[in-house]
């Protein structure tokens, strides 16, 4: 049996010009849920996180961790996930608001 976990979703920050807004995230992955939220963090710290955008600082992001777990039985392969949404970084109420309506 193997896990693997993917993270993508939307970042949230100050734009260069003024104001705020939302991008697609770059897509993240780890074996564990703990290491995708520690890079995850480590990139949204870095502005690595927004997927080229370029924002001129990243406040947060709501990601879909997708959790892959395959497991072979009798040389066949069997896959399933499960999902969960999660938010890093220093929202407000009405910031997690905006990002749960926004679609990608």
């Amino acid at each position: 049996m193997s896990k693997e976990y993917i993270a993508s979703g939307l970042v949230y920050g100050k734009f260069w010009g003024g104001g705020f807004g939302a991008y697609t995230s770059r897509e993240v992955k780890a074996d564990t849920k703990a290491k995708l939220l520690s890079q995850a963090k480590k990139d949204l710290k870095s502005g690595a996180l927004d997927s080229g955008m370029g924002f001129e600082y990243l406040k947060g992001a709501k990601l879909d961790i997708k959790e892959v777990e395959t497991i072979t039985l009798k040389g066949k392969e069997y896959t399933r996930a499960d999902y969960i949404d999660v938010f890093i970084g220093d929202l407000t109420e009405k910031e997690q608001d905006f990002l749960l309506d926004m679609v990608y």
